[in-house]
């Protein structure tokens, strides 16, 4: 009986070596609880990576999220514009304010919001007397979104623009590092992200007072006094000093992990050039792309009717683990009922496109597993 080839996952975590280090004196100085050293110290690290002002460290970006909605005054009944091409941990944190969902389609380029159609879609829910108290704008894959049009747009109708970077560590825009350009900026650190702290996440902006407000709703809004006072609803979204130790150390090994991830997109594209119908999301002049992820898209035809789901199922033969690209939130059953202004990108792409393992642990040897399946499967 043959055995079971190793799994080849999407995208693993991938430890530097120096985690242990930190996760160690935090034990040995018994710094187990909540916060501490590394905490402070993860939000430093933070910063001046990205260039941020400040950052505050929380359990998840989906928390990062919520406290964003809170921060820019989301309430019950408003509305929030939201990418429609995205994961869902997007979207639920509206939701979680009683607030509505108003969903904007990609263009083509980025993958990312089209600001056309966020422009059309802020002036109809003008006219319909409903001003969106946000713009939730993601870098979807690592890919950086129109930062220009977008914020430009949403200067003009003063509506606080909130970057979903949760892909996007280390990705830039004309040179600055991406969500550097909103009112407020979320990052992810969950298992399978560019740096990972197992589950986490920040809230990064360049308004320290924001920051600071959302450590306090962090911390369950806590007032300050001898005994325990609260005048605002708070939540337990803070990150812990293990946790953060574990982020300080991936901070050092940050840009090795974003060189191999673009390496990997070089990989793919040298391999896949000879095939007809398979392509890629390129940057452009001004955009620098973590390449969290490497994805494409397959024109069926060209292809003699090879499908993403064709390759994919036989990846998975192999234990090769890849992934179709998201499926838009206005095809979620949860939100069959949101607004949505849409022009037929994000659902062409989810029914195209596929995502490859991108892991920064890619061995040479997984590379012609992947090639090699591929390879046979592609007309």
């Amino acid at each position: 009986m043959s055995m079971k080839k190793p799994r080849i996952w999407l995208s693993p975590p991938h430890m530097g070596g120096s985690e242990l280090e930190y996760v160690n004196e935090a034990f040995n100085t018994n710094w187990i609880a909540p916060l501490g050293p590394n905490v402070n110290g993860f939000e430093k690290d933070l910063a001046d990576y990205t260039g941020s002002k400040s950052a505050a460290v929380l359990s998840s970006g989906t928390a990062a999220i919520h406290l964003a909605l809170i921060l820019s005054g989301i309430k019950r009944d408003d509305e929030v514009i939201c990418q429609s091409f995205t994961f869902s941990a997007s979207a639920n944190p509206i939701v979680y304010q009683g607030a509505v969902p108003v969903f904007v389609d990609s263009e083509p380029d980025t993958w990312n919001m089209d600001p056309e159609l966020l422009e059309n879609a802020i002036k109809d829910r003008m006219k319909k007397g409903k001003k969106p108290g946000a713009v939730l704008l993601v870098h979807l894959y690592g890919m950086p979104a129109k930062l220009d049009e977008i914020k430009s747009i949403c200067d003009n109708y003063e509506i606080p623009l909130i970057e979903d970077s949760a892909e996007a560590l280390g990705s830039k825009y004309k040179g600055r590092h991406v969500g550097c350009y909103g009112l407020m900026n979320i990052l992810s650190f969950n298992g399978n992200k560019i740096i990972t702290t197992s589950g986490g996440g920040a809230l990064l902006s360049d308004n320290e007072e924001l920051t600071k407000k959302a450590r306090f709703l962090a911390e369950q809004a806590r007032d300050p006094a001898p005994h325990y006072q609260h005048s605002n609803i708070g939540y337990n979204y803070r990150m812990s000093n293990i946790v953060a130790g574990i982020g300080r150390g991936q901070m050092k090994v940050i840009d090795k992990r974003v060189a191999k991830r673009r390496e990997n997109f070089e990989r793919y594209v040298k391999f896949l050039n000879g095939f007809e119908g398979i392509n890629f999301v390129l940057e452009s002049i001004n955009v620098f792309s973590n390449r969290w992820l490497t994805t494409i898209t397959i024109d069926a035809e060209k292809q003699k009717g090879i499908t993403p789901e064709v390759i994919r199922l036989k990846l998975e033969e192999d234990n090769i683990e890849s992934r179709p690209l998201w499926k838009p939130m206005h095809l979620q059953p949860v939100f069959k009922d949101a607004p949505a202004y849409l022009n037929g990108v994000s659902e062409k792409l989810f029914n195209t496109g596929l995502c490859f393992p991108s892991g920064s642990g890619l061995s040479d040897d997984d590379f012609n597993r992947i090639f090699s399946i591929v390879g046979k499967t592609l007309k």
